[in-house]
């Protein structure tokens, strides 16, 4: 008997779930991609400032306003940043730069949600 006999007998079964429920069947298929890249998130690095803004006005709210977000330690914001789940980038290629850019992007974000 050959050895793949009790899958030749499942193929028959399998190709009549797919002439049936074809329908169903893209529909579900179609749900969990749609699922999975809606879960899916970019890689965000260290020149991303609109995207980590988004992510800190998204995790602290309106905890910080504008006043607070600009008195806010580099060495706290350093921290933060490197928390973000789909942040890459090293706590080597941080800078000061970096760091402002990431505060005033994120005092523009608080300030178009204060709208």
């Amino acid at each position: 008997m050959c050895r793949y006999a009790n899958l030749q007998k499942l193929v028959p079964r399998v190709n009549t779930l797919f002439k049936s429920d074809c329908a169903y069947l893209h529909n579900c298929i179609f749900s969990y991609f749609h699922i999975l890249l809606m879960s899916f998130e970019l890689p965000i690095h260290w020149n991303d400032y609109e995207d980590i803004a988004i992510k800190l006005y998204e995790r602290f709210g309106d905890d910080f306003n504008e006043g607070k977000i600009y008195r806010i330690r580099f060495t706290e914001l350093l921290t933060w940043v490197l928390e973000i789940p789909a942040f890459v980038g090293k706590r080597e290629e941080s800078n000061e730069g970096h760091l402002e850019m990431i505060q005033s992007t994120w005092v523009y974000e608080w300030r178009d949600n204060q709208k």
